[in-house]
């Protein structure tokens, strides 16, 4: 990778400027393209557009030997047509422009999300089908933009898809933040099923690694073009033990109740509905979904074997140190502080 030439679109977002950094040690020459410059650095050619737009994006991707698409909205925002107009449309329109640009390289950061549909994967590996209910906009929009990309790849350009799951790290915008808000808010008495649901959270160190030895793998010529990836950390946890070393380590208690999961999934169902019911009269979107439900309480960890033996992939952080340097990196939401 050293010396390329890069374009990393959603490159002013949490996971993109992770991508941004480590491409700099590699002395690559870098290229953000985002809807919006969201920070400084000298280093770094910044371009601004919407990603619909292949005439903002064709100067952007002028001379790249390397393309990484990171743009998404949030997985929280829970609007279809926001989701559409950039996972699909949107990828639509990169996959066309780096055609035209002639850039010979893609990499996709796709999420281990589009194989759930709710019910328990322990060591899902990427032979696993595509969720044929996805149980959100964000996921059934993944699945479109990530087949999209892998389809695309052929003889004019070769495509790869990167999918981290539980992504989360300094800087973090959704993970960590929306925790302690909720714990702020009273709300983390309790926790979702009996604690011993094993899942995934992969430090952003770790995708981001991913994402480079892809990127390796393709411009020497590998055959792992038209493939997805699971890049995870590898060590699975309990999800209520993770969200708890995360809350003590700021300052607040971990759960103490568990609630029954079926139960629970049955209630966000019904609030689900509810809000469909009155969504002519008021638009209700709760962080409270089936999805949010079943991440808390279901098995999700998957195999990143495939990673390993055909990219070369290897963990660089282990969870423990992830988990330090993570809460180290938001002290200033400590108890202490606020």
């Amino acid at each position: 990778m050293e010396g390329k030439r890069c374009c990393v679109i959603g490159g002013g977002g949490f996971l993109g400027q992770h991508i941004v950094e480590r491409l700099l040690k590699l002395k690559c020459q870098v290229t953000v393209f985002d809807l919006r410059k969201t920070y400084e650095n000298e280093l770094v050619k910044f371009t601004c557009g919407d990603l619909c737009d292949k005439a903002s994006l064709l100067p952007a991707l002028s001379g790249a030997d390397v393309v990484f698409h990171c743009a998404t909205p949030s997985p929280l925002s829970n609007n279809r047509e926001l989701f559409m107009k950039v996972n699909y449309h949107g990828t639509k329109v990169i996959v066309e422009a780096c055609k035209e640009a002639r850039v010979k390289h893609l990499v996709l950061t796709s999420s281990a999300s589009v194989v759930y549909e709710g019910s328990d994967i322990r060591g899902g590996t990427e032979d696993l089908p595509y969720a044929v209910r996805p149980m959100d906009y964000y996921t059934e929009t993944k699945i479109l933009q990530e087949k999209l990309v892998l389809s695309a790849s052929d003889s004019s350009i070769h495509t790869v898809a990167i999918r981290p799951h539980g992504i989360f790290g300094p800087r973090d915008p959704h993970l960590l933040p929306t925790t302690v808000k909720v714990a702020k808010a009273g709300k983390t008495k309790f926790a979702i099923g009996d604690g011993k649901n094993l899942v995934d959270f992969t430090y952003v160190d770790n995708v981001v690694h991913g994402h480079i030895v892809a990127a390796e793998a393709l411009l020497k010529g590998k055959s792992v073009d038209g493939k997805a990836y699971h890049i995870t950390n590898d060590e699975p946890i309990f999800f209520w033990t993770f969200l708890s070393r995360l809350l003590v380590g700021l300052g607040y208690a971990a759960p103490k109740y568990y609630l029954p999961y079926k139960l629970v999934y049955i209630l966000a169902l019904i609030l689900q509905a509810v809000c469909v019911v009155l969504r002519p009269l008021v638009d209700i979107r709760p962080t409270f979904t089936p999805m949010t439900c079943a991440l808390a309480g279901t098995h999700h960890y998957y195999s990143c074997e495939r990673a390993k033996k055909e990219l070369g992939y290897v963990p660089l952080v282990s969870l423990d140190d992830a988990i330090l340097q993570t809460l180290k990196s938001f002290q200033h939401l400590h108890t202490d502080v606020i």
